[in-house]
């Protein structure tokens, strides 16, 4: 059986079209993500995550359980994976990007 890279298969296979529409669903599917699928992202467990926070494994679940959750939470859990929060405000093609949040 023949190997080859996934890179040469998806260049053969589809249109450069077709790769930029499914390059765009996946930058789309990543930047829709619950605070558990951005730990997961990270390759963190609750309670990795939790113990870098400074806040026990439990309250780290229901965190992550929530709809609604407050922006010191998410900069902390985000900063905490090594990341940092932005918050954005979008009006229709025009993201702006919110100082001092």
């Amino acid at each position: 059986m023949k190997l080859h890279s996934w890179k040469k298969l998806r260049q053969e296979k589809f249109t450069p079209e077709q790769l930029k529409a499914q390059d765009a669903r996946v930058e789309q599917e990543l930047l829709e993500m619950s605070l558990r699928e951005v730990r997961e992202f990270a390759g963190l467990t609750q309670t990795q995550l939790a113990e870098r926070m400074g806040i026990s494994q439990g309250q780290l679940s229901q965190t992550e359980a929530r709809e609604d959750h407050r922006l010191s939470t998410l900069r902390r859990a985000v900063e905490a994976m090594g990341g940092e929060l932005e918050i954005s405000a979008v009006f229709g093609n025009k993201r702006i990007i919110l100082k001092g949040v």
